[in-house]
């Protein structure tokens, strides 16, 4: 084997090393190898290339474009940000939703609409402070007549009864009959509050009824849900009304 040959083969040769840091420039910090300059050279132009495409695509857009999306960002200082969706039930339907059972929820919904038509038959329906709740007009023929014009004489009533839009007797059933606590003020003032406790027992049993019937929804769409049939969310839950998915039809034999 020649001699040239043998200093050319790969095992004589020397590896090539890179100088280090002269011991003058220790103070300009660690001198960049060439294996470091080709990363620092990637990650530049991966950057360049990044920003390159998205310029082109912010000169492609239109800007009568919509996407659904839209409807649940809004822009802050500059920065998109998704708006938080609304609570989809309070801590108290969760708790009775975990806990019961859509039939019981239903038992005690039926009860309760059963108080309030029981409350609604000793009522009348009027206002608790017993005013009217709408206007009561009377036509006259001149003006003479509406200067001179007695509420309580056109009702055939004493005027103590005028501003009752209940139980208010004429006078001749007040000649005829002797009518318990309508000229005593201390016995208008005690039916006056009671008239106002039923209405607000009234007011809560209507309130209680909704909310069972809400839970009472939500638990069944979450039973309905366990069924692998294809479905379709219409409408999102809300505290006021379940979610709403319509199923694929299908035929069953």
């Amino acid at each position: 084997m020649s001699a040239a040959f043998r200093k050319a083969q790969k095992s004589v040769q020397r590896s090539h090393r890179e100088r280090s840091q002269p011991g003058f420039r220790k103070r300009l910090g660690f001198l960049e190898k060439k294996r470091d300059y080709k990363l620092r050279a990637q990650d530049y132009h991966r950057k360049q290339n990044t920003l390159k495409a998205l310029r082109q695509k912010a000169l492609d857009k239109n800007p009568d474009e919509f996407y659904f999306r839209m409807t649940n960002t809004k822009l802050q200082d500059g920065v998109h940000i998704i708006k938080q969706s609304k609570e989809e039930a309070t801590e108290e339907q969760l708790k009775i939703m975990r806990t019961q059972d859509v039939k019981y929820v239903e038992m005690k919904r039926v009860a309760e609409a059963k108080k309030i038509e029981r409350l609604k038959s000793e009522l009348h329906l009027l206002e608790a402070d017993g005013k009217p709740p709408n206007k009561h007009i009377f036509f006259c023929q001149s003006k003479k007549e509406v200067q001179e014009f007695d509420l309580a004489k056109r009702l055939n009533t004493v005027p103590e009864l005028v501003d009752r839009v209940y139980n208010r007797p004429t006078i001749e059933t007040l000649q005829k009959e002797k009518i318990k606590g309508v000229t005593n003020p201390q016995d208008l003032e005690k039916l006056a509050r009671q008239r106002k406790h039923q209405y607000s027992l009234l007011k809560q049993h209507i309130e209680r009824e909704k909310k069972m019937f809400v839970v009472g929804q939500k638990i069944q769409t979450r039973k309905d849900l366990m069924d692998k049939t294809p479905k379709v969310k219409v409408k999102k839950e809300t505290v006021n009304s379940p979610a709403i998915y319509k199923f694929q039809f299908q035929r069953k034999r």
